[in-house]
């Protein structure tokens, strides 16, 4: 039950935040929206920060155990090939598109939170590594926009005719392109 609890806040303060900012929203105000006291709300997060440093650690989590498998492999072209497809997954649940949505949204106040900056930096790590130290500064950027193009697709679903499946499947096939140029 608790965890339904701290999954409701996060979607309501995420949505709230989205919606009219994330320095306009309050604590009273999510704690409203959930329909309980804030001290209700205290008892899962102290602060606004607090949902946004859980919300953040979700993410940071998936990033982490895709770079620990990744490092774990040889640094081929099929492996290359597993980790977008992996990337992929990741980008299908966890609220990512909310996430995203806030975050676009509201990029003066989170520049440089904490959490936002290491899951940059993560990520950052990410992309370097799918690349050789011997790697053309072609192959480098074009690996590295390989995972964004991934990102960029899922835009796509939110103001398209296509379906989730199709902008999917292109948005896979552009990033595998984007591996060897």
């Amino acid at each position: 039950m608790r965890e339904d609890t701290r999954t409701r806040i996060q979607e309501i303060a995420l949505r709230l935040f989205t919606e009219q900012g994330y320095e306009a929203t309050s604590l009273r105000e999510i704690a409203e929206e959930l329909g309980v006291t804030k001290a209700a709300l205290y008892y899962h997060f102290r602060t606004k920060d607090d949902i946004i440093a859980s919300l953040a650690e979700m993410r940071m989590t998936e990033l982490e155990e895709l770079l620990t498998w990744f490092r774990s492999r040889p640094n081929t072209l099929q492996t290359r090939r597993e980790l977008l497809e992996r990337y992929s997954d990741t980008l299908k649940r966890s609220r990512y598109l909310d996430v995203a949505k806030f975050l676009e949204r509201n990029q003066t106040a989170m520049r440089d939170h904490p959490q936002l900056t290491r899951m940059r930096e993560t990520m950052m790590t990410l992309t370097r590594e799918m690349s050789d130290p011997g790697a053309t500064p072609v192959e480098r950027i074009s690996r590295s926009m390989a995972l964004f193009a991934l990102h960029a697709g899922k835009w796509l679903t939110l103001e398209t005719e296509l379906s989730e499946e199709e902008i999917d499947k292109a948005t896979m096939e552009v990033a595998m392109r984007l591996l060897e140029p």
